[in-house]
């Protein structure tokens, strides 16, 4: 009457803590990694970098040897080879145009609102996105010769 001890395998409470560990880090780093995925995403929506610098460089070469000529009704005149105006369109974009406002040249888009002020040859251009934020953009037109 001898009895065979058979050997059943099964998990230890340890085992079962160590999956269960296994478990939580493994969904924890899915909601980590789920969680930065969201937030890249709602910044490259909201970013306006390129599109910032893009225009930045677009205004500078269109004002770079032209003479400032006023700041009126929230427009910038200015002379280069003919009268040019920048100023904000209805349609929300940063345009050049002629003095008359005919012609279009978009140079960035989805903005709220713009706002360019003068003091003495330096001009200041606010910009306003609609998905929010602000920009703003100096340059300083040279000394006029008397």
């Amino acid at each position: 009457m001898f009895l065979k001890k058979n050997k059943v395998t099964a998990f230890t409470l340890l085992e079962s803590l160590l999956a269960l560990l296994v478990l939580v880090g493994t969904f924890s780093l899915f909601l980590g990694m789920t969680k930065i995925f969201h937030e890249e995403v709602k910044r490259a929506t909201t970013d306006h970098t390129q599109d910032w610098q893009l225009f930045c460089s677009l205004l500078r070469s269109e004002l770079e040897g032209s003479s400032l000529d006023k700041v009126e009704n929230n427009y910038l005149y200015v002379r280069k080879h003919v009268n040019l105006r920048f100023g904000l369109s209805s349609q929300g974009d940063f345009r050049k145009t002629n003095a008359n406002g005919r012609g279009y040249q978009p140079l960035i888009h989805h903005l709220k609102n713009a706002q360019i002020s003068q003091e003495g040859e330096q001009i200041k251009i606010t910009l306003t996105f609609e998905k929010g934020g602000d920009r703003t953009f100096l340059y300083t037109f040279p000394e006029k010769e008397s």
